[in-house]
C-alpha cells in the first residue's frame, strides 16, 4: 500500500493549479519561501522557453497541513496562482456565457495540434473545443507536482538523500557526461542556461534553439535525474507493482511529453554481454548503508531486482519535441471536417532544462513513498529511530551464519 500519494487540480489558464500532498508525516520543518518556491522558480528557466514563463512568477500558498512552520501529518494542500488568469477571465469562467459575448473572448479551438492530447481528448470526452482538453493537459500542471516534489524532496533531506538533475542532449547534439558528478550536481548546473555539465554543448546546443525558433520548430532531448544517499533495501521484488524501477517508469512517462525512460546503462545494456553490464560486489567497509558491500561500477543505476543497491539511482528521460509548432503541420477542422493546419498557442521551442526539474520532483515522490514503505511511522522522529535502527542493522550485519 503506498504511503505516499498527490493529486492536482486547474487548468492552464484557470484561476490557479491545486496540489494536495498526502502522506507526509507529522514534524517536519517547511517553509514555503525557502523549501518550495526556490525549485517552482528552476522549473520556469532553460533556454528556450516561451513568453510564458515572464508572465508567470510561481508561488506556493499553503492552504492546509503545515503550522509554526513544521507539518502536521495532515493532507498538505498548496495552491499556485496564475498571474495570467486576469487575461482569460471570460474564456475559462465556470459560469456560462453571456448572450451577447463576442466569440472571440471565448478563445475557442477546434484544430488539434499532431503530437498533443487535443485530438484523442475530444473524442474521448465528448467535446468539441480543443481548449477544454488542452488546459489540463498542458505542461502548466507540472509546476503543482514541483511543489509536491519539493515537499518530498525536504522529507529525503532529514536522512541524507539529495536529489539532481542535468542535461544530457537536445536536438540531437548529445553532451560529455563525467565519470563523478559534483556532489551536488544542481548547484553545478543551475546556473547553465541548458542545466548541462558540457560548456562545449551546451553552446551548440543554444544555437540549434536558435535555429529551430526562427524556422518555427521545436526541439526534444534528454535528461538525467541522479538521486544520491539512497539507502539498500527500497522497493521489493515480489510483486509486479512494488518494483521500484517499475514505478520510476510509470512517474517518468507521466511528465507531459516525455516518451522514454532509462534506468542506469538502459537501452545500451541490451546491446552489450553481460559481463559489460553487471557490476561486480566487493567488499566496501565504509559504506554501512550497503551492509559493508558495494559495487565496482554502476551500470545498473542504483537498482536491481527492483530494490535499491544502496548505489546513485540514475534514472534518464527522453523528451519529445514540444507539439505547438509555428511551423504548423495538417490537421482537420473540428467543426465542418475540412483539411486546415493545427493551431497554434505561444509555446516554448525546448522545455528539457524543465523538464529535468520535474523529473527530480516524481523521483523525490517516488523514492519518499518507497521510504515511508520501509520505515513508516506518523512523525518524522518515530521515522527516525526506525531509520536508525535499519542503519545499525546493515552496520552489525556480519557475514555468518543467523542465529535461529
Amino acid at each position: 500500500m503506498r504511503r505516499l500519494s498527490f493529486r492536482t487540480a486547474g487548468e492552464s489558464h484557470g484561476r490557479g493549479l491545486v496540489a494536495v500532498l498526502e502522506g507526509i508525516p507529522a514534524g517536519l520543518d517547511l517553509q514555503m519561501v525557502r523549501d518550495v518556491d526556490p525549485e517552482l522558480r528552476r522549473r520556469q528557466g532553460g533556454y528556450g522557453r516561451g513568453r510564458r514563463m515572464k508572465i508567470e512568477s510561481d508561488r506556493a500558498e499553503v492552504m492546509s497541513g503545515v503550522r509554526l512552520g513544521e507539518t502536521l501529518g495532515s493532507p498538505l494542500a498548496m495552491i499556485i496562482w496564475n498571474r495570467d488568469w486576469e487575461n482569460w477571465t471570460i474564456a475559462m469562467s465556470p459560469d456560462p456565457p453571456e448572450p451577447d459575448v463576442n466569440p472571440k473572448a471565448l478563445r475557442s479551438m477546434y484544430l488539434p495540434r499532431p503530437g498533443h492530447a487535443d485530438l484523442v481528448g475530444v473524442l474521448k470526452y465528448d467535446r468539441r473545443d480543443t481548449r477544454d482538453i488542452l488546459e489540463r493537459a498542458s505542461a502548466r500542471e507540472t509546476a503543482a507536482r514541483v511543489a509536491c516534489g519539493a515537499v518530498a524532496r525536504r522529507f529525503l533531506a532529514e536522512f541524507g538523500i539529495r536529489i539532481g538533475s542535468h542535461v544530457i542532449s537536445v536536438g540531437g547534439i548529445d553532451a560529455e557526461v563525467p565519470e563523478r558528478y559534483p556532489e551536488d550536481l544542481n548547484a553545478a548546473v543551475d546556473d547553465s542556461p541548458l542545466r548541462c555539465l558540457d560548456d562545449d554543448a551546451t553552446q551548440r546546443i543554444i544555437e540549434a534553439i536558435d535555429a529551430a525558433r526562427e524556422s518555427g520548430d521545436t526541439l526534444g532531448g534528454t535528461f538525467e535525474v541522479v538521486a544520491t544517499g539512497v539507502p539498500v533495501g527500497l522497493g521489493s521484488h515480489v510483486a509486479w507493482d512494488t518494483k521500484l524501477d517499475g514505478r520510476l517508469g510509470q512517474a517518468i512517462l507521466s511528465i507531459q511529453a516525455l516518451k522514454a525512460v532509462e534506468i542506469g546503462m538502459g537501452v545500451e545494456g541490451a546491446r552489450r554481454p553481460g559481463t559489460r553490464v553487471h557490476d561486480p560486489i566487493v567488499p566496501a567497509e565504509d559504506r554501512p548503508r550497503t551492509g559493508g558491500m558495494g559495487r565496482a561500477s554502476n551500470r545498473a543505476g542504483g537498482l536491481e531486482g527492483g530494490v535499491t543497491t544502496g548505489e546513485p539511482l540514475l534514472v534518464r528521460g527522453h523528451m519529445k519535441p514540444i507539439s505547438t509548432l509555428r511551423n504548423r503541420l495538417p490537421s482537420v477542422d473540428l467543426r465542418d471536417g475540412s483539411v486546415a493546419d493545427a493551431a497554434t498557442e505561444r509555446s516554448d521551442v525546448s522545455a528539457v532544462p524543465a523538464a529535468g526539474v520535474i523529473g527530480e520532483a516524481m523521483v523525490a515522490l517516488v523514492i519518499a513513498d518507497a521510504f515511508l514503505e520501509k520505515f513508516g511511522g506518523d512523525s518524522i522522529s518515530e521515522i527516525r529511530r526506525n531509520f536508525d535502527a535499519y542503519m545499525a542493522y546493515l552496520r552489525d550485519r556480519g557475514f555468518g551464519e543467523r542465529e535461529l
